[in-house]
């Protein structure tokens, strides 16, 4: 099981911006996907973005295309979510997750992290 810490989330004004990082404690031959994921109250979880390890492929949901964008720093085993111009609508726990694949990940598969909660608010 790997070990996943996030941080970086607080309260923001609508337009502003947030770093979220997630930091692995390794990374290991059975995890192909490293993903954000978030949950609003009343609302289902969703995957925000991801990256693939074995290619590098992205994917972003269309709710944040152009707004978010995810990096990954392989010497630290971390990864971030650069978020800007962020929306009320944004509001939510955001999770770090790691696993096999997306597919796995969204069926509660994987690692995942505790959550760090992400609040746009004026």
């Amino acid at each position: 099981q790997v070990h996943l810490v996030e941080s970086g989330g607080g309260l923001v004004q609508p337009g502003g911006s947030l770093r979220l990082s997630c930091t692995a404690s390794e990374f290991t031959s059975k995890v192909y996907v490293i993903a954000w994921f978030r949950q609003a109250p009343g609302n289902e979880r969703e995957v925000v973005s991801s990256i693939s390890l074995s290619d590098g492929s992205q994917y972003y949901a269309e709710s944040v295309k152009g707004r978010f964008t995810m990096s990954r720093d392989s010497v630290k085993n971390t990864v971030f979510l650069d978020m800007n111009n962020l929306k009320p609508e944004d509001t939510a726990i955001y999770y770090c997750a790691t696993g096999h694949n997306l597919a796995d990940l969204r069926d509660g598969g994987g690692s995942w992290g505790q959550g760090t909660q992400v609040t746009v608010s004026s």
